[in-house]
C-alpha cells in the first residue's frame, strides 16, 4: 500500500510508531498519578511527611521512586504536580532521576538482559542515586534560576480542581479529569519527541559513530547520544544495551543505561512544556558530566 514512499521514510514511521505504543502507557499512567497527586496530596501532608533538613529531603526523594516506581515517559506530569503542591524542588528532581532506573520493573529486566548478572543493575541504581544526589544538592545550594513555568502558562484550572469534591466518588472522577487533560496536554510534545527522535535514528550515520569506539571517553560520549536519540523506556532499553557490549564496553554501556532515562528527545519536549529553558540546560549540561565521569571511573 505504501511502497511507493522511500525506504527510509517506512523505517522511520516504524520507528516512530513503536516509539509512541511503546511510551503512551507510561504517559497515561504518569497521568493518571499527577491527577491522584492534585486530588489527595494536599500541602500540610508534604509538610508532615518530608524532612526539614535539605540532604534528607534530598535522600528521601531519591529513595522514592522504589515505592513509587515511573516510566521516564510519565515522570515529568507527576514531577510538576509535585511541585505545585509544595514538594521542594531538590526532592522532586531526586525523584525525577532516580525513578525511573530504580523502578524494580527496569532494575529486574537489567538483571535479565545482561545475562542474570547483578553488576549492571546494581552500577545503573549506584549511578542514578549519584546524579541525584548532586542534581539536588545543586538545585537545593546553588540553583536561583526559576524552574516551574507559571500555573497558569502550563495548565489552565478547571473549576473541579478547584473544589474538593465531597465524596470519594467524586474524588476518583475528579483524577480521571484532571489526568485526561494532562494526557492530551502532554502526549503532543510526546508525538514531537517521538517524531525527531525516529528521523534522528535512521537519518543519522551511525556506522560512523560505531567507528568511534576506539577511545573509552569518545565511546561513552557516543553511547550518551545514541541514549539520548533513541529514546527508549528504561523498561527495555537495558536489552538494546547488552547488545552492544562487546562493542562499547562496560564504561559506556553503564553510561548509556543510566543517562537514556534522564535525558532523551521525548523527555526533554515534555520538560519544554513545564520548566524554562534555561534551566533545563543547566540540567542536562550537569547530569552529562555527572554520568560521563561515572562511566569513566567505575
Amino acid at each position: 500500500m505504501f511502497n511507493f514512499l522511500p525506504h527510509s521514510i517506512l523505517q522511520m514511521s516504524a520507528i516512530f510508531l513503536s516509539i509512541v505504543i511503546e511510551a503512551i502507557p507510561f504517559v497515561l499512567l504518569g497521568c493518571l498519578i499527577s491527577g491522584a497527586l492534585q486530588v489527595f496530596l494536599t500541602p500540610e501532608r508534604v509538610k508532615r511527611i518530608l524532612p526539614k533538613n535539605r540532604f534528607l529531603a534530598i535522600l528521601v526523594g531519591s529513595f522514592l521512586g522504589f515505592f513509587f516506581p515511573s516510566c521516564e515517559c510519565g515522570i515529568v506530569p507527576i514531577v510538576t504536580q509535585f511541585m505545585r503542591k509544595g514538594v521542594p524542588e531538590h526532592t522532586a528532581f531526586a525523584f525525577m532521576v532516580t525513578a525511573p532506573i530504580i523502578n524494580p520493573i527496569v532494575l529486574f529486566s537489567t538483571y535479565i538482559a545482561f545475562g542474570n548478572s547483578v553488576r549492571f543493575a546494581l552500577l545503573r541504581a549506584i549511578g542514578s542515586f549519584v546524579v541525584a544526589l548532586i542534581v539536588g544538592s545543586w538545585i537545593a545550594y546553588f540553583n536561583r534560576s526559576p524552574i516551574l513555568k507559571s500555573e497558569g502558562h502550563i495548565h489552565e484550572d478547571h473549576q473541579h480542581d478547584q473544589e474538593e469534591p465531597p465524596a470519594f466518588g467524586g474524588k476518583i472522577w475528579s483524577v480521571l479529569v484532571h489526568g485526561i487533560d494532562e494526557f492530551f496536554d502532554t502526549g503532543r510534545y510526546l508525538i514531537i519527541g517521538a517524531l525527531i527522535a525516529s528521523g534522528m535514528q535512521v537519518f543519522l550515520p551511525t556506522q560512523f559513530m560505531l567507528q568511534l569506539t576506539s577511545s573509552k571517553i569518545i565511546g561513552i560520549l557516543v553511547m550518551l547520544f545514541l541514549a539520548f536519540t533513541m529514546s527508549l523506556c528504561s523498561e527495555a532499553d537495558a536489552f538494546v544495551g547488552s547488545s552492544l557490549l562487546s562493542l562499547f564496553g562496560t564504561n559506556a554501556i553503564v553510561g548509556f543505561l543510566v543517562f537514556g532515562p534522564m535525558v532523551d528527545i521525548k523527555n526533554l519536549m515534555m520538560m519544554k512544556r513545564s520548566f524554562h529553558g534555561k534551566f533545563i540546560l543547566q540540567l542536562i549540561a550537569l547530569i552529562s558530566v555527572i554520568v560521563t565521569i561515572y562511566a569513566l571511573v567505575i
